[in-house]
């Protein structure tokens, strides 16, 4: 199984492609509450260069709100991470695949409410 829903976006303007997925985002209930910029913390930290590459934590509070009620300790694995990352072909989207990420945790409720998320980050890639 694969641990993400991945689409490659060719020839894609990173900036332009990333205010994308956070409009996509939005129209299906997620917010950005984190932000990483890969390439800027590999380069201050280990001075080492790199393509542009950033993480968004992605979070659709009613799935959380529903998901934290179900399993308490399952904010250790929110929120749903989605990557950019600049290839060679265009700017590359992942998104996590939470039923691939719940696997770990033995509980069916959750395992619906991860299906519930895949489905919308599905058609948030699939939007781009």
């Amino acid at each position: 199984m694969s641990y993400t829903i991945t689409r490659t976006i060719e020839g894609g303007d990173f900036d332009a492609v990333d205010a994308r997925v956070r409009a996509v985002l939005a129209e299906h209930g997620f917010g950005v509450l984190t932000e990483i910029d890969v390439q800027a913390t590999m380069k201050k930290k280990i001075d080492k260069d790199m393509a542009p590459y950033r993480i968004l934590g992605a979070c659709n509070p009613a799935m959380a709100w529903e998901a934290i009620g179900i399993e308490p300790r399952v904010g250790a694995m929110l929120p749903c991470n989605v990557i950019l990352r600049q290839t060679d072909e265009g700017v590359e989207v992942s998104a996590v695949d939470p039923v691939a990420s719940m696997q770990a945790i033995d509980n069916e409720q959750l395992g619906e409410v991860a299906g519930q998320v895949r489905a919308e980050l599905s058609e948030v890639v699939a939007a781009l």
